[in-house]
């Protein structure tokens, strides 16, 4: 049987980490690791201070090979969604790794296809869920009717199908039918004259999910960013930042980082909202009021959390390297700098809800679409984090699992002597 080691499409190395009674009592103080694993997967956590890192996962192992029915919505039909998802699906060695199964229509893939001209690209459709292939490319038919695709262009058509593919895969996806859920770009402009109700993806599964706190972060190996606001108005965000919208942000953040990401002990740094982080009160007052107790009621509760600091000099300074994730107040201050540094290999997670789902973390390049110049990185490095954060939550919850297995009965503890 080949092995996933051997398969080219990835020259990447993993480390994952491990943090538990037997590794901390064996190795003392904890080190790292520096066991290297060809991997499938380049987003990878990097490891970080005092923290014990070894492969977690055996890719050969016969449990995932394939099973996961990876869910996946085609987007805005007049963007690059197809084409990236295309190029990512074609090449073979995809489907050892999951099941894909996109919604959409079969129509606007075979469309698509015939643009970017992948090759061997087959794919199974079928009018449910239910009936895919594992192993395969699945196209589940969400539109039957004609469909004008206007390449570039922002339409309430390309708005309609994109809501109408990504209402069928939340429903197949609290169903069971699908594993996780990875979303291409849609314009927000088509979504709102399709009817469309949020400003994002994020918003709209944090409600579907009945999730009072989704947060949106932007993912690579090296760096991790979540905003405590997101899509809105600027001057709207002020009167939204509070000293409980920040804790509550940061315990998501925090949990995912040690559940989804592998980190048993994150260090977290936050950033002040107002330049210089406020000048000690000089240039605004939410720093010294509502920010930094903020931490300081994180830091009680045991975490490592770090700040304020002044955006334009911490991510200026390389300080970000120093950290686990970083806080932002809000979108283009987080979003800037990340995809200043990760345009092209950045991945979007939605954290805190019960399901994984991620995106690229570009929109849909109208001013592309259908020149066949779209970079797929973004695409399948959001795919790969998808399969990777579903094997850490399908871990976490085994070894809580045997722990409770494990803890005696009352009536097996045995008397004092």
């Amino acid at each position: 049987m080949k092995s996933f080691t051997d398969l080219s499409i990835f020259g990447h190395t993993k480390f994952l980490q491990i943090d538990s009674p037997q590794t901390r009592s064996a190795i003392s103080p904890p080190h790292l690791i520096n066991t290297k694993l060809p991997s499938l997967f380049p987003h990878t956590p990097t490891p970080a201070p005092n923290c014990i890192f070894t492969p977690i996962h055996s890719f050969t192992s016969k449990q995932y090979m394939g099973t996961i029915r990876a869910g996946i919505t085609i987007g805005d039909i007049n963007g690059i969604g197809l084409e990236v998802i295309i190029k990512t699906l074609s090449h073979p060695s995809v489907t050892q790794l999951c099941t894909p199964v996109i919604y959409g229509s079969s129509k606007v893939v075979s469309y698509h296809k015939n643009i970017v001209n992948p090759g061997d690209f087959s794919f199974h459709t079928t009018a449910t869920a239910d009936k895919i292939y594992t192993q395969k490319i699945n196209v589940v038919n969400v539109w039957q009717d004609n469909i004008n695709i206007a390449l570039g262009k922002e339409t309430e058509e390309g708005g309609k199908i994109a809501h109408i593919a990504l209402d069928r895969a939340v429903r197949d996806l609290k169903e069971g039918h699908i594993d996780l859920l990875v979303t291409a770009p849609i314009n927000k402009n088509a979504m709102q004259m399709a009817g469309f109700q949020y400003p994002g993806h994020t918003e709209y599964l944090a409600h579907e999910f009945g999730v009072k706190e989704g947060l949106m972060m932007m993912v690579t190996d090296t760096l991790k960013v979540a905003m405590v606001t997101g899509h809105m108005p600027l001057n709207q965000v002020p009167p939204s930042i509070t000293r409980e919208i920040i804790r509550s942000k940061l315990d998501v953040l925090i949990k995912s980082l040690k559940i989804d990401f592998g980190i048993a002990q994150p260090v977290i740094a936050v950033l002040g909202l107002n330049p210089h982080a406020g000048e000690a009160g000089f240039l605004g007052k939410e720093e010294e009021e509502i920010i930094r107790p903020a931490i300081i009621e994180a830091k009680k509760s045991g975490e490592i959390v770090m700040g304020p600091y002044s955006a334009d000099g911490f991510f200026g300074s390389m300080n970000h390297k120093k950290f686990d994730g970083v806080l932002a107040m809000y979108h283009d201050q987080g979003l800037i700098p990340f995809k200043m540094l990760h345009f092209h290999d950045g991945v979007n997670y939605t954290a805190g809800l019960p399901y994984v789902r991620t995106s690229p973390d570009h929109g849909t390049a109208y001013e592309i679409a259908g020149k066949n110049e779209a970079d797929p990185t973004s695409f399948k490095s959001a795919l790969f984090m998808a399969l990777d954060i579903f094997r850490a939550r399908d871990r976490h919850k085994k070894d809580i699992a045997n722990a409770v297995r494990k803890t005696p009965k009352p009536s097996e503890i045995p008397e004092e002597m």
